[in-house]
């Protein structure tokens, strides 16, 4: 499963769509749509449809995720998207789709007309196998298997690295410079490319008013120019934010340079650098970095899984890599990026790795590798001791006195003791409401605090004036404060209709009297 939970646009998805997804790509000027492939390798997107940008073949906006049908069962290896916007992917078997915005032919087709559905980019790469894709605002960028670097699109400060500055309507080879030479990363700015050679080598061309070609100077470039201030060391990946550029060593070492109004450098100050920058990480190994076209963010992770962020972060200007909590990059951009955008395809390893959490949840009540069984009106629940111990103070003191394999329960139905297990393995309770009240006097009876509060929680979304007076008087006697205020509340704010329900004819006389009393303090009787 994919953790999509921190881009919003994925909160219209329902858990059992969600559980499916394995790969997603959020974009927009407003972060508003976003693409997905599933574990089936069906395609599907939602959101505004700007340009036809979600390739459904209409500029409707979904709220429903419709599926791509053109591109199920392709297998998208890269994807990357402009500010039109316009997306292109590329396919296991080395295709390249494209569609959306394409006002200055960044679709590759001849032609200027929107794409509302994907459509095989063919001109020139109809023998070439596509590897990787990036997109700049208006422009596009193909690696090949080769090694080859083909370009097209928008082309007003020579991104495209034709050596003019006229647009380019379909694929065109980037040569110059890079003739003979094998390319193994690219990576775009809004009107740059970027280039990463197998020896090390890294190569910029396009737009460099803010030095993001880091050639010491602040002249367009209409060919591939190689950065000399880097000789000598080994880039394995660049990544271009708006107007700057990251660089990976193969020693884990980042250098920055650029536009730096936000701190997107992370050298402390705001100062533009034409030349590449070291940034000082406090010795730690660095093994990603992390900045999208669109934004003046930037992140990288560490060898050992830190993640740390600087630049534009949610208004503020970081000037220094700042750590956090984060365990990826990705989640800086969801969190901190302006749009909040992707800066790369999310994606989740397809050899069904499960963690820990879906693990235990999985093993729940599995008899396998169980080693005790609770007997519960006649049905049994297969549960491990060792997790038993380690969730449950009363488990820990009940087990490390007996050795049997095999325990009885009584006090409680089976319904309520087994959602009681299953909570152990989920931090989650799987009960309706009615059925919450149960697990509320075993929760109590356990001294399961977090439990008492989620039941609390459960009972009262299904709170009604037919049972309002049933679930004060469990409150009541299960002392959950919280509960007992919201029900009496209830009843008092639906005070007619709750006194002529048979539970509160039937209320135990004490509860009565305290219950009269209490809301004629709350002014309950006055006319």
């Amino acid at each position: 499963m994919l953790d999509v939970g921190k881009w919003p646009v994925f909160a219209l998805l329902p858990p059992e769509e969600l559980r499916l997804v394995r790969q997603a790509c959020v974009f927009g000027s407003a972060a508003n749509e976003a693409i997905y492939v599933t574990v089936n390798d069906e395609v599907f997107a939602l959101g505004t449809n700007c340009s036809g940008c979600l390739g459904l073949g209409d500029t409707q906006s979904s709220i429903e995720p419709r599926r791509i049908d053109i591109l199920c069962g392709k297998k998208i290896v890269s994807l990357s998207y402009g500010t039109g916007p316009h997306m292109v992917i590329a396919t296991a078997d080395g295709e390249v789709y494209a569609w959306g915005h394409n006002g200055y032919s960044q679709l590759g087709n001849g032609t200027t007309n929107h794409g509302l559905t994907p459509a095989l980019v063919s001109t020139n790469l109809i023998s070439k196998r596509v590897t990787e894709v990036a997109c700049g605002s208006h422009h596009t960028i193909a690696l090949t298997t080769e090694g080859e670097v083909f370009a097209w699109g928008y082309n007003n400060s020579g991104q495209v690295g034709s050596g003019s500055t006229a647009n380019q309507p379909t694929p065109r080879r980037v040569s110059s410079c890079l003739q003979n030479k094998v390319v193994v990363n690219i990576a775009c700015g809004q009107l740059c490319s970027m280039a990463v050679l197998d020896n090390g080598e890294t190569y910029g061309w396009g737009y460099n008013c803010n030095g993001q070609l880091g050639l010491g100077n602040n002249g367009n470039q209409q060919t591939p120019c190689r950065i000399a201030a880097l000789q000598g060391i080994n880039i394995v990946q660049v990544a271009c934010g708006y107007a700057h550029t990251l660089a990976l060593t193969d020693e884990g070492f980042v250098y920055s340079w650029g536009a730096n109004s936000y701190g997107q450098l992370g050298t402390g100050n705001k100062s533009n650098q034409a030349v590449p920058t070291l940034i000082n990480m406090d010795k730690e190994r660095m093994v990603e970095v992390a900045a999208c076209h669109t934004s003046h963010t930037s992140a990288a992770k560490t060898q050992s899984g830190q993640v740390l962020m600087w630049g534009q972060c949610r208004g503020q200007a970081v000037a220094y890599p700042h750590l956090t909590h984060f365990t990826s990059t990705d989640d800086v951009f969801a969190c901190f990026a302006t749009p909040a955008v992707t800066w790369h395809l999310l994606s989740v390893d397809g050899d069904d790795y499960l963690t820990v959490a879906q693990s235990l949840k999985r093993e729940f009540d599995s008899p396998e590798i169980s080693d005790l069984k609770f007997l519960v009106d006649g049905k049994c629940i297969h549960v491990h001791k060792a997790l038993l111990k380690i969730r449950c103070e009363h488990f820990r003191a009940l087990l490390n006195e007996t050795d049997e394999e095999a325990i009885e329960i009584h006090q409680f139905s089976y319904l309520v003791y087994r959602a009681f297990l299953e909570y152990l393995y989920t931090d989650t309770i799987n009960l309706p409401p009615e059925d919450a009240i149960g697990l509320l006097d075993l929760a109590t009876y356990y001294r399961e605090s977090r439990l008492k509060r989620l039941c609390q929680e459960t009972i009262k979304r299904g709170i009604s004036e037919e049972n309002a007076i049933t679930l004060l008087s469990a409150a009541v006697k299960y002392e959950a404060r919280d509960l007992e205020e919201f029900c009496f509340k209830f009843c008092v704010n639906h005070l007619t209709a709750v006194t002529q329900t048979q539970a509160f004819a039937d209320m135990d006389h004490d509860l009565l009297k305290n219950f009269i009393s209490k809301a004629s303090r709350y002014g309950a009787f006055k006319n």
